[in-house]
């Protein structure tokens, strides 16, 4: 299965400018909020139309301004997980599900099944506010799945859910995606959510995307600084290049190596687990630092480290289990940043 999206819309002073493939997999649209993820799930269904553009699924032709292709949302054989689940409220579980089903005649034995491979048996004549999150969750998606959709388009669908029940519910939506095998569309501003449930992941700021490919390259090398701080780097610095391999990061007030062309470059980064204490004070790009604050994790400590030969600049956050912080911790610390850590990034 192929999703193919060349769209654009202009919405006031936003404009959506979407061009992409996915096949079979999930593929996150991460962005922050208005950066226009749900508007492109809301054209890909049908819901919203593009101003022009095409968008086709599997060679089949679901929008085409061109050549004035425009299918309704229940000819475009496209499943749509909302934010809510949106299951109708006066309607028992199976009528729900059979609300999905388009063959009348097979609809009874349809639901019967769906509501077996989605461990629904038990719940088919309670109502929605009878469920808990995740019985309401799998009952969206057998609704969904009913229908044989070949493309499926989940929207934010644990934004509104506490910690421990997200990461549940997140458990039994992989296991529902394995099982679909398709093309599947995640949209999410949450990157660790992102990074559990997606095969690829697009970067996306102001309508369009910033950079695409599989997770780990994408989270290894954003690219930009919306990338980097979307893909949760919290140490950015504008820098100018000193050489072809050295910049001076100018908020931090440190020259530093860095492995890569610096041509372009106008910002780095380092994620916080990535600096090092160095006990010794010996090796590449190890500075000085003062504690300047110390900020208590469940788990760990973020120690915001501020340079000592550089007065007024920004601290760099460090974050290290609590054992290891409790025998390091003193009034100044050498810390290390790698150079093979540091992110090139462009504005």
């Amino acid at each position: 299965m192929a999703l193919f999206v060349d769209i654009e819309k202009k919405l006031g002073d936003f404009r959506l400018q979407m061009r992409f493939e996915a096949g079979n997999g999930v593929l996150a649209l991460l962005g922050a909020s208005g950066s226009g993820k749900s508007m492109t799930l809301k054209c890909i269904a049908g819901i919203e139309r593009p101003d022009k553009g095409r968008i086709v699924l599997d060679g089949r032709v679901l929008f085409d301004s061109e050549r004035h292709i425009d299918l309704p949302p229940q000819k475009r054989r496209v499943g749509y997980l909302f934010q809510q689940y949106a299951l109708f409220p006066n309607m028992t579980v199976e009528q729900n599900i059979a609300c999905g089903v388009r063959d009348r005649a097979a609809r009874t034995e349809a639901v019967r099944e769906m509501i077996r491979r989605m461990r629904l048996e038990g719940l088919e004549k309670k109502r929605p506010r009878q469920l808990s999150g995740g019985e309401q969750q799998r009952a969206a998606l057998a609704r969904i799945l009913v229908n044989e959709p070949e493309v499926l388009l989940l929207d934010e669908p644990f934004s509104a859910l506490d910690s421990h029940l997200r990461f549940r519910l997140e458990q039994e939506a992989r296991e529902v995606i394995g099982r679909f095998g398709g093309t599947v569309l995640l949209v999410s501003h949450d990157r660790d959510e992102v990074f559990r449930l997606a095969d690829r992941v697009a970067l996306m700021k102001d309508g369009s995307i910033e950079a695409a490919g599989e997770k780990h390259a994408v989270f290894a090398a954003p690219r930009t600084v919306n990338g980097a701080r979307l893909t949760g780097c919290k140490n950015i610095s504008a820098v100018r290049a000193l050489d072809g391999e050295h910049v001076f990061a100018q908020d931090w007030g440190l020259a530093l190596r860095v492995d890569g062309d610096v041509t372009g470059v106008t910002h780095v980064g380092i994620r916080m687990h990535d600096v090092t204490p160095c006990p010794d004070g010996a090796g590449e790009n190890v500075f000085r630092f003062r504690a300047a604050e110390e900020i208590e994790n469940p788990f760990s400590v973020t120690v915001m480290l501020r340079p000592t030969e550089a007065e007024g600049a920004q601290p760099v956050g460090m974050e290290l289990p609590k054992e290891e912080w409790a025998a390091r911790r003193g009034a100044e610390i050498f810390a290390a940043l790698p150079p093979e850590k540091i992110i090139l990034l462009r504005g």
